[in-house]
This record gives structure tokens, C-alpha cells and sequence, in this order.
């Protein structure tokens, strides 16, 4: 029962994380680009690809690296490059990173 619960929850929230401006992402994007590409086509395999990927998601994911919840692999890489990002910043990434065809 706890299960539903919390999937109901995470399902009703995740939307509200989605809520940046696309064209603000594409402006803060620069740093990205030299690992993930330039339209978040990456033409490395060691770094993912971030086209078309759920802006919540991707706005969970670049949290979980501000607060240190991922390790292992370019965590600290990615620890770096995120620090200093807003929620706003981190919604207008996933936002257009999210819009871009995968």
C-alpha cells in the first residue's frame, strides 16, 4: 500500500518540476555541450545522451548530483559543473533538454 501511495505522490510532483523555460535551457547549456553534445547528442559513449530525456527526470538527476546522491562513473564531474545551478536553472535545462529529439 505504501508502494501506491508514494507512486501516486511521485506521479502528481513530477510534473511541477517540469516547469522551466526551454529557451533560457538552450542560453545555460554552453557547459554542457563539450560532454553531452550540442543538441544533447553526446559522440562519446561515457557521457549520456540528454535529448528527448523527461525534464523531471533530468531535473531529479542534476539535484541528485548537487547533493552529492550520485556517485561512481563523472559524478564528480558532474558534481562540479552543477553546483552553483538554481531550481530555475536546473528546470530550464531539463526543460530543453527535454524538447530536444532524441
Amino acid at each position: 500500500m505504501k508502494q501506491w501511495l508514494a507512486a501516486g505522490l511521485l506521479a502528481v510532483t513530477l510534473p511541477a518540476f517540469a516547469a522551466g523555460d526551454a529557451g533560457a535551457g538552450a542560453q545555460k547549456s554552453a557547459t554542457c555541450q563539450a560532454c553531452h553534445g550540442a543538441k544533447g547528442k553526446s559522440a562519446q559513449p561515457l557521457y549520456p545522451n540528454l535529448a528527448g530525456q523527461n525534464a523531471a527526470y533530468l531535473d531529479r538527476a542534476i539535484l541528485a548530483y548537487q547533493k552529492g546522491e550520485r556517485s561512481g562513473g563523472q559524478a564528480e564531474v558532474m558534481k562540479a559543473f552543477v553546483a552553483g545551478l538554481s531550481d530555475s536553472d536546473r528546470a530550464d535545462l531539463a526543460a530543453y533538454y527535454a524538447g530536444l529529439t532524441p
